[in-house]
């Protein structure tokens, strides 16, 4: 294995394990103890102020780094925009994020497009777009439109992320379902290959209530199904510089333990980090 490995979770507040269990928010600080990295989606919904992401990195290691969400509408989930206005919206997107560039410290940038984001001309332009915007920028997509990966699409789809030099995530869900997407481990970026693991709860992903965030990413993986994605991590070809597992599988507060249980199957050891190992959280 020669990519480098590391591993985190979507925000840093709600992981208790990495506090002995406690039942309070868990500071950047506390999180940045354990892990390498950590995926915001602050900026999903609004910007942050420049002083937030200051802020943030006095926090932090020197070679901590963030994955940082596209504002939603940068991935299109606010319709009828003008394109001057989506433009602009970049522009914005890169002065805010410019802390962390010159730092050092942005790991990508994600774009989790909506299911109706699909194979069409349009949506293709749109990533064009997206490069030229964004510039040398680092990128991610997740696409969530099964129009992607039907045979004869998905093949030019890798070949075009490889051409705009963009990570394809690797996203793991309940695979059987309608709107559902395949697990793609591939390698389109040198620099990164991404997998985000929102766990396989059928029931709690096709739920359309009140209650779905509480139920969608309520799930705890087996040792067999971590093993799974260890392997296939191990087995990547060609290797990328670094591979990111990121652990979206949080309604039950089970991101953290199986982050640190593939950590220690893997025998992957995030170096200045963490003043206590996997070990003495007492998980395993």
């Amino acid at each position: 294995m020669t990519a480098k490995i590391t591993m985190g979770m979507t925000t840093w507040t709600e992981h208790p394990v990495l506090i002995h269990g406690e039942q309070r928010p868990v500071t950047l600080n506390e999180y940045a103890q354990h892990f390498p990295t950590v995926e915001v989606d602050t900026f999903f919904y609004a910007l942050p102020q420049m002083k937030t992401i200051q802020n943030w990195l006095t926090m932090v290691p020197e070679d901590f780094q963030f994955i940082v969400k596209a504002n939603q509408g940068m991935t299109l989930h606010k319709r009828n925009q003008e394109k001057g206005e989506v433009e602009q919206l970049f522009a914005q997107y890169r002065r805010t994020v410019a802390p962390l560039v010159a730092s050092g410290q942005l790991k990508t940038i994600l774009f989790q497009f909506p299911p109706y984001f699909d194979a069409s001309v349009a949506d293709i332009d749109y990533l064009k777009m997206v490069r030229a915007w964004l510039g040398d920028l680092p990128v991610a997509v997740e696409l969530r439109n099964s129009s992607w990966y039907q045979p004869g699409v998905v093949d030019a789809l890798v070949s075009y992320c490889q051409d705009l030099k963009f990570t394809l995530v690797a996203a793991d869900e309940p695979h059987d379902q309608v709107t559902a997407v395949p697990f793609k481990l591939v390698t389109t970026n040198p620099d990164l290959v991404m997998l985000r693991l929102h766990g396989r709860n059928k029931k709690g992903w096709a739920n359309q209530g009140q209650s779905w965030r509480k139920t969608r990413t309520l799930y705890k993986y087996s040792d067999q199904e971590l093993a799974m994605f260890a392997q296939q991590i191990q087995q990547l070809t060609p290797q990328p510089r670094e591979v990111c597992i990121i652990f979206n599988n949080n309604s039950g507060k089970d991101a953290a333990p199986n982050a640190l249980a593939l950590q220690k199957m893997m025998g992957v050891h995030f170096a200045g980090l963490a003043p206590r190992s996997p070990e003495q959280l007492d998980l395993f």
